[in-house]
């Protein structure tokens, strides 16, 4: 689980370098398919995996998965070795990594409350949609925003990865204290809350704009100029071609960085109540066909997310792009808090313990 976290994390800060320098085709909403890509091999192979582990051991449907992971990723690696077509290469060796990244667990045949396990699964979609969000446009608004190539890109939003990854690591153990104390669904609701104020954070405000891409407005061609050696210097900056670069104030660096650090404390919050509670409702043992459903829910948005975003952003701009997202995490309370009676545990529901 560790190594395919890693390398999740790894080649999703590098992606959009990777896809323009082997495909210069490629377009910021094609970034959006290819991020999608793994989580709709996620999706489709979840409930599969589940169902086969259910009639057959477990060891199966996990070598399998491991071997399709391993194949998968260094097809993603050779991507840039046929003459014509990288982008699609790219997009089919995502697919293929997703769909052997998955789950496997046991099914039990207790009796679950089904308002409740639909309302937890809507629910993770929200939490992993608002996050494939976050980790698309990275890379992307920083080029934008700051003027940063893709050298640069990779290298300090890498940085900021590693440090909401420690960050992470202490909101899991801070959670586990607070739900002890508080309880499981209003830390949940804090997470929520925190990934609200991130996203509200992030949305661009002053007089300052961001730096614009140089264009030869004649024959509307980008010129690259020639540096002191033998490589060329490429365009930094908002694209031309995003209209919206001209009229949407830019995004500060000490913005960014905050709303990183509000998402790293309010997913992870999020993301590790959702199993618990998922896990809670479903009973005193696991659900191989219920924990497949909650992946592909989960993939389902992460398939959406990048595709979403990265055609909003790309077409209307930050400003909408965050926009719609504080709306997607309003309507996540709401749906929360209508539910809140039901998302307990199966043993406080059946009465065999008090809450």
């Amino acid at each position: 689980v560790s190594c395919f976290c890693s390398g999740f994390t790894i080649v999703i800060t590098s992606l959009w370098p990777y896809l323009q320098k082997i495909d210069g085709s490629a377009d910021a909403s094609f970034l959006g398919w290819m991020v999608a890509a793994y989580s709709l091999g996620q999706m489709v192979a979840s409930p599969l995996f589940g169902l086969w582990s259910n009639h057959r051991p477990r060891r199966e449907p996990l070598v399998c998965s491991i071997f399709i992971n391993l194949a998968a990723n260094i097809y993603y690696a050779y991507a840039c070795l046929p003459k014509t077509n990288n982008k699609y290469h790219m997009l089919m060796s995502r697919a293929f990594v997703g769909f052997g990244a998955v789950d496997i667990l046991d099914e039990s045949v207790e009796a679950i409350d089904q308002v409740a396990v639909v309302t937890s699964n809507v629910l993770f979609f929200i939490v992993m949609f608002i996050f494939a969000v976050f980790e698309t446009i990275a890379t992307p608004l920083s080029m934008d925003m700051f003027a940063w190539t893709r050298k640069e890109a990779v290298l300090y939003n890498g940085i900021i990865m590693v440090g909401i990854g420690f960050q992470s690591i202490l909101v899991f153990l801070l959670v586990k204290a607070a739900a002890t104390r508080f309880g499981d669904r209003p830390v949940l609701l804090a997470g929520f809350g925190i990934i609200f104020c991130g996203f509200i954070i992030l949305l661009p405000w002053g007089n300052h704009f961001p730096k614009i891409q140089w264009a030869d407005l004649k024959n509307n061609s980008l010129v690259s100029q020639m540096s002191e050696g033998n490589g060329t210097v490429e365009p930094t900056g908002c694209p031309y071609e995003q209209t919206w670069c001209q009229t949407t104030p830019a995004i500060y660096l000490a913005q960014y960085i905050s709303s990183d650090f509000l998402i790293g404390v309010g997913y992870p919050a999020c993301n590790v109540m959702s199993y618990t509670l998922y896990s809670k409702i479903l009973g005193p043992k696991p659900q191989g066909v219920y924990m497949g459903w909650l992946t592909a829910s989960g993939s389902g948005a992460r398939t959406l997310g990048p595709v979403f975003v990265s055609h909003v952003y790309t077409l209307l701009g930050p400003r909408w792009a965050f926009g719609l997202i504080c709306g997607m995490v309003v309507l996540g309370v709401i749906l929360l808090l209508s539910a809140y009676h039901r998302l307990i545990a199966f043993s406080v529901r059946h009465g065999r313990i008090v809450e």
